[in-house]
């Protein structure tokens, strides 16, 4: 018999429900049979930890006096939008300091979660009700009103693996990648990410509570480049990427143990993000996906060296998670994760306790993700006025 969410939630506030990562719930599936195991079990949890470029904070300062239309904005030297009315900023993730390439937005965001004062340089033209024209302070996220995550492209469902056929070292946001084959990339968490265990998107949608760097978060729309056309192979997994989502949440509870700066030389700066999912066990059809194993997943392994990234081989998670692939050459490639799963496994444990422990519900969602949506390229064209 089907569950619905508020039934679920009924259980969490008894004390009753039953709640096990991912992880555990693939070694329950294994030789039983996945009808009495959606009776059994009611939440699911599932988490990644990696690099999310398409990721920032939005700060509202506070107002100077006499106030300040702040039209150039810096932090720490790394620039921040002005665009935003006199006082509020956004700042991305992969903004570089105009004095530090190895330093960015990540790294700002990251010193503010952790209590750290950030230098705020603004200027403006000055006008008659903001008249100062320059000011040169010191914020901290208790002296901000506020700041808060809003992270336009995370949690992508698959991803390409990456490596490269050129004789010279490929620096890329995948890593440094050797020549002539010499190593191979990969960037999720695999059976336990999130959109690989609810390939359909049946239970995650705008307003699912969400952990979010140590707090909660909620998913606010499908996240940029969201691919629902991808081929998937016979489990329902899109070979490529597909669904991402957009996430927002409080940056001034969250803690520099789920949200870390990274640089990756000579390409830029990046953030790790962490994110957990709970998923409820609704039915048999939802036993099924997340029953789903790495060796079950599929993805693409191309080649970062030729233009357009040709795809090379397909691999399952559980041959990368191996330490080495089998190229279609016959050369064994080393293998290595970007993102780290022993830090997704904490976050899907924690996740776990949160709702064991009556702390955290599941949330109906209020609109569901795009059943069809495929990513435009940007080509040369005409246009404007004749």
């Amino acid at each position: 018999m089907a569950k619905t969410i508020a039934q679920i939630n009924e259980k969490i506030k008894a004390g009753k429900a039953v709640v096990v990562t991912a992880e555990a719930f693939k070694r329950m599936a294994k030789g039983k049979d996945l009808a009495e195991l959606a009776q059994e079990v009611d939440v699911v949890t599932t988490a990644t930890f990696g690099p999310m470029c398409s990721s920032g904070a939005v700060i509202n300062l506070g107002h100077w006096s006499p106030g300040i239309r702040m039209e150039e904005i810096s932090l720490n030297g790394v620039s921040a939008y002005e665009g935003l009315a006199a006082v509020d900023t956004y700042i991305g993730a992969t903004s570089e300091s105009k004095f530090d390439p190895t330093y960015g937005g990540a790294n700002v965001i990251e010193d503010l979660i952790r209590g750290k004062d950030v230098r705020l340089h603004a200027r403006g033209k000055g006008t008659d009700c903001y008249p100062t024209k320059e000011i040169d302070t010191w914020i901290n996220k208790e002296t901000v009103n506020e700041f808060y995550l809003f992270n336009p492209r995370n949690a992508y469902q698959n991803y390409a693996a990456a490596t490269n056929s050129t004789n010279r070292i490929k620096y890329t946001y995948m890593g440094s990648l050797l020549p002539r084959y010499s190593n191979i990339t990969y960037s999720t968490s695999g059976e336990l990410s999130p959109l690989l265990n609810d390939p359909y998107l049946r239970t995650i949608g705008l307003g699912t509570r969400i952990f979010l760097g140590g707090t909660e978060g909620y998913v606010v729309w499908n996240g940029t480049q969201f691919n629902t056309r991808r081929e998937r192979n016979e489990y329902g997994i899109p070979k490529l990427p597909g669904a991402t989502l957009a996430v927002i949440g409080d940056a001034k509870q969250m803690s520099s143990d789920f949200i870390r700066s990274a640089y990756y030389e000579k390409y830029g700066v990046s953030l790790f993000v962490g994110i957990g999912i709970p998923i409820p066990v609704l039915d048999e059809k939802m036993a099924k996906y997340l029953s789903i194993t790495n060796d079950q997943i599929e993805t693409s392994i191309l080649d970062y060296g030729q233009e357009n990234h040709p795809a090379l081989a397909s691999t399952t998670y559980a041959q990368l998670a191996s330490g080495s692939v089998t190229l279609p050459d016959g050369k064994e490639v080393k293998t290595a994760p970007l993102s780290s799963l022993a830090k997704a496994r904490e976050i899907a444990e924690m996740l776990c306790q949160w709702i064991r422990d009556k702390k955290f519900f599941l949330t109906e969602p209020v609109q569901m993700l795009p059943k069809d949506s495929f990513v435009k390229p940007l080509v040369p064209r005409e246009g404007g006025e004749k």
